[in-house]
C-alpha cells in the first residue's frame, strides 16, 4: 500500500520525522495483518471492529455503522472484484528483520477485526485492506498533538483509494498538497514520489465515457453523448505544478526527474499528436499503466526522500492542538 504522506492542508506526521514514519508505517501494517491472518486461520470467533484514535463514543458507533454496511455491501460484490485482491500483496519492502522502531507515545492506533467471516485469504485481504484505508486517513491527517478535520469525500475518492490500495509501500503520495511559495498558498494535484521519479498528475474525470478532446487552446472541449462543454486545458496545471518543483528541487540540490501525467480513469483523451514530456492515461491503458507502476520494486532512496522532504519543508498546515479539546472536557474548578 502507497503511504499517504500530505493531503490537502492536513496535518501530517511525515512532516515530524519523513526518515522514521515510513518505515513505522509499514511494520504496523505487517504486524497487524499478520494477526488478523492468524486469527482467521485458528478460527477465532470475533464480534466487532476496534479501532482506538482517541475518538468519541460516537465516533465508535460510526465506525460499527461504517463496517456493518460494509459487511452488507461485500456479500453482494462481484466475483471479479474478490479475484482482483489476488494482486494486492500485503508486503514489507522497506524493512528488514533487523529493523526496529523506537517506542513512543501514540494516540492512534490500528487493531484490526475480522467483522464476518471471510470464506477465502482474498476475502480476507479485502477486508483488511479496506480498514486499513480508513486508517490510513487518520494516521495522515494526525499527530500526537495535533488533528485535522477531513472532508468525507476523501473517504469515497475512488482514485485516492486506488493509489493508495494497489501501489506498493515505496510510493510516497501527495493527494492535491497546498504549499506555500512566497507567503502565497498554491494547491497543486496529485504528486507520486516513486524510488526514481516523481510523477505529477493531472486528473479530469466527470461522466463516465466522456471524451476530452485537446489542443493547444486554453480550454478543452468535453464530449458527453451529443452533449459537448469546456474544460481548462490540464496542461495548464500540470506545466504550473512541474514549474512549482523544479524550483523547489533546484533550490535543495534535489535530482530527481519529473514525469507528467495526464489521468481520466473513466473517460478517453483525444489529441492530435504527443505532446511532448506529457503521458495520456484513460480508461483504455489505465491498468496497464497501474501495473507499470506496480511493477517498481525497488526500496526506497535517499533522494526519494529528500525530494518529499523539500515539498514537505513548503506545505500549508490546518489542525488544532488536541488540548485543547482535553482542557475544554475537565471541569471547572480545582
Amino acid at each position: 500500500m502507497a503511504q499517504l504522506v500530505k493531503l490537502q492542508d492536513y496535518i501530517s506526521r511525515y512532516q515530524i520525522d519523513l526518515a522514521r514514519y515510513p518505515t513505522q508505517f509499514v511494520r504496523l501494517k505487517q504486524s497487524q495483518w499478520e494477526r488478523v491472518k492468524r486469527q482467521w486461520e485458528l478460527g477465532e470467533e470475533i464480534s466487532e471492529w476496534q479501532h482506538n484514535d482517541g475518538g468519541s463514543e460516537n465516533d465508535s458507533f460510526e465506525e460499527k455503522e461504517r463496517f456493518s454496511l460494509f459487511k452488507k455491501i461485500f456479500a453482494g460484490r462481484q466475483r471479479e472484484e474478490i479475484e482482483d485482491i489476488e494482486e494486492v500483496e500485503i508486503t514489507n519492502e522497506l524493512v528488514s528483520d533487523e529493523d526496529s522502531i523506537p517506542e513512543e507515545e501514540t494516540t492512534l492506533t490500528f487493531e484490526p477485526k475480522i467483522v464476518y467471516a471471510p470464506q477465502s485469504i482474498h476475502e480476507l485481504k479485502r477486508m483488511f485492506i479496506d480498514q486499513f484505508f480508513h486508517f490510513q486517513m487518520k494516521w495522515a491527517s494526525s499527530t500526537l498533538r495535533e488533528k485535522s478535520y477531513v472532508d468525507p469525500r476523501f473517504m469515497r475518492d475512488p482514485l485516492l483509494r486506488n493509489l493508495l490500495q494497489k501501489l506498493p509501500d515505496n510510493y510516497l503520495l501527495f493527494y492535491y498538497p497546498i504549499l506555500q511559495i512566497r507567503k502565497a498558498p498554491i494547491e497543486l494535484d496529485v504528486v507520486l514520489m516513486s524510488p526514481t521519479e516523481c510523477i505529477c498528475i493531472t486528473v479530469l474525470e466527470a461522466e463516465n465515457q466522456a471524451v476530452y478532446v485537446g489542443g493547444s487552446e486554453r480550454f478543452w472541449i468535453k464530449k458527453v453523448g451529443t452533449k459537448d462543454s469546456k474544460v481548462l486545458n490540464p496542461m495548464i496545471s500540470l506545466n504550473r505544478m512541474e514549474s512549482v518543483l523544479t524550483q523547489l528541487f533546484k533550490q535543495d540540490n534535489i535530482n530527481m526527474p519529473i514525469r507528467k501525467v495526464i489521468l481520466s480513469q473513466n473517460g478517453y483523451f483525444d489529441y492530435p499528436g504527443s505532446p511532448y514530456g506529457i503521458q495520456f492515461v484513460d480508461r483504455r491503458n489505465y491498468g496497464e499503466w497501474m501495473e507499470h507502476l506496480r511493477k517498481v520494486s525497488s526500496p526506497m532512496k535517499h533522494m526519494q526522500i529528500r525530494a518529499s522532504q523539500t515539498i514537505l519543508s513548503n506545505v500549508q498546515t490546518t489542525s488544532f492542538n488536541r488540548d485543547i479539546w482535553q482542557q475544554s472536557s475537565q471541569p471547572a474548578g480545582d
